[in-house]
């Protein structure tokens, strides 16, 4: 018998995947399969942000105002936050989630910033 990759277990995942690629086809907006392409990785494999992060590429003008920060993984709440940012996740500790909204921020699950932005323009990925 031989071992073959089956992709993550967690059933709100796999929807989410398959949701993310047919996005893709649909809008023809390549993003919805590079995330969905990194959120199939294995979870060891999967982004982790602290929240300092997201706040020191916001302060150098790496994100910009109009833009929405989508990490393919989880969002935590390491270091500080004082920049208001729009960041979408699969899902948020509850330390980062307060932290953003404190700042003036807003927390949105990928599926939240799919349907309100289908071409998904004016979106980085950080990692």
């Amino acid at each position: 018998m031989t071992w073959a990759p089956t992709g993550p277990t967690n059933i709100e995942l796999r929807k989410l995947i398959r949701t993310l690629e047919k996005a893709s086809k649909e809008h023809g907006a390549r993003i919805w399969a590079d995330v969905a392409r990194r959120l199939a990785r294995p979870r060891r494999a999967r982004a982790e942000v602290n929240v300092g992060k997201i706040d020191g590429l916001a302060r150098r003008g790496v994100i910009q105002e109009n833009e929405t920060v989508l990490v393919p993984g989880k969002v935590l709440g390491g270091g500080l936050i004082t920049v208001p940012v729009r960041v979408a996740a699969w899902r948020f500790s509850e330390s980062a989630r307060k932290k953003i909204e404190a700042a003036g921020g807003e927390c949105l699950t990928i599926e939240e910033l799919l349907e309100e932005n289908p071409k998904g323009s004016n979106v980085r990925i950080i990692e």
